[in-house]
């Protein structure tokens, strides 16, 4: 039974007085207990397209084998052949072996047989032809871990080096004021700042309200509804209003950050500035940092304010504790500390995010989905480093009793 295959005509030769060499062709068929292919024509680079497409339309899938356990490639018929028609004739080899036939190569001439040879051993030199072995699954899996490991502390190495030169512009700006882009500080302080105030305004507010209720109803089973008071103030003026400010404007202005500087990376106008003569993290992240600096404090002072508003809300609705006694209760619980702990992260955690979405922005690699994967890296690393860092400052103030 003949398998698919194609046979070309004849090429068309400049030369009308001399007839031009067959065009390649392969075809295969059917044999008891093996098949055999017939290769013919001349196998070269300007066929190769063709003979491809001829080669894979003739080899069978395994499950038209038909208990089939060997195959010969026959190349009396070849006229010519140069490297690329021994590369097409050594892959051909290599699939059929895949299937788990015991393939022969039939060479009609030689020169033939030495070039194929060498082909055979360049391939195999390369790893072309023996594809490395699948490794074990739990091996696999722990280089994918190292691998993982390996390109975190790089990134760890690199955001070090980036923060190390930030610090030292932002010491430099502070002794030469005249350099800090004020008119670009102020822009992003509207930005980051006014603009948010709408959505940190009212998530806090919410996330004071989920607090009380669940103090709330917990307390109640112990009598003591009144402490829900003490529990919003300490848990929105201590850790609340400060982290969730801080996750929200690194998904909103951290993102930003990112892809407004990996947009005029894309659009090399970095480069035209570098071009210039203006230092890029001087004009585009200084005054980003500055302004998160400035905004993330005000906006936890905000964020506390409406986290309390919240809980006062909802104790006035399920405790029936009035406004004046919430005022009252709360005053009496809550220490100065408590609401300068809180306050005291801000500035840091905005260092944080304008930092690693700077960061981001810079390393983005010249095309629109680098952007988009880098911005989405910036609000992930900002989000689980402010995490991070409130964590340590939790720990470190538990041991020292403050």
């Amino acid at each position: 039974m003949r398998l698919a295959g194609a046979r070309g005509g004849a090429d068309n030769g400049k030369d009308t007085g001399r007839m031009a060499p067959e065009s390649g062709w392969f075809e295969g068929k059917h044999e008891r207990d093996s098949l055999v292919f017939n290769a013919g024509g001349a196998w070269r680079m300007r066929e190769l397209a063709r003979l491809v497409r001829a080669v894979r339309a003739a080899i069978p899938a395994r499950a038209a084998l038909g208990g089939r356990t060997r195959a010969r490639i026959d190349l009396a018929k070849v006229t010519i052949l140069d490297s690329s028609g021994a590369w097409l004739v050594a892959d051909t080899k290599r699939r059929l072996d895949a299937l788990g036939l015991s393939t022969e190569i039939v060479v009609g001439r030689a020169a033939d047989r030495a070039l194929l040879d060498r082909v055979e051993k360049a391939l195999a030199r390369i790893g072309v032809l023996a594809p490395p072995p699948k490794p074990h699954a739990l091996l696999a899996a722990l280089a994918n871990v190292g691998e993982i490991v390996i390109q975190g502390l790089k990134k760890g190495k690199e955001l070090l080096s980036f923060f190390g030169l930030s610090l030292i512009l932002i010491v430099r700006a502070t002794s030469m004021p005249w350099r800090i882009q004020f008119k670009a500080v102020a822009k992003h302080v509207e930005t980051t700042g006014l603009n948010a105030l709408p959505i940190v305004g009212l998530l806090n507010f919410l996330i004071g309200v989920v607090v009380a209720f669940i103090g709330a109803v917990q307390l109640k089973k112990f009598g003591a509804e009144i402490y829900t008071v003490d529990l919003v103030g300490v848990a929105v003026l201590r850790e609340l209003g400060v982290l969730i400010t801080a996750i929200l404007i690194a998904g909103r202005s951290g993102s930003a950050f990112t892809a407004q500087i990996g947009t005029m990376k894309v659009n090399q106008e970095i480069d035209a500035m570098q071009t210039i003569g203006l230092n890029p993290i001087e004009v585009l992240v200084l005054p980003r940092i500055l302004a998160m600096m400035i905004t993330l404090p005000l906006l936890t002072f905000y964020a506390d304010i409406m986290g309390i508003a919240g809980g006062a809300l909802m104790a006035m609705v399920s405790l029936d504790i009035s406004l004046t006694s919430f005022v009252r209760t709360l005053h009496e619980a809550i220490e100065i500390k408590t609401f300068l702990i809180g306050m005291l992260k801000a500035p840091f955690c905005a260092f944080i995010i304008a930092l690693v979405g700077c960061f981001e922005g810079l390393q983005v690699a010249g095309s629109a989905e680098s952007v988009g994967a880098r911005t989405t890296m910036s609000v992930v690393e900002s989000v689980f480093l402010v995490i991070v860092f409130d964590a340590f400052v939790a720990i470190a103030l538990s041991i020292l009793e403050i």
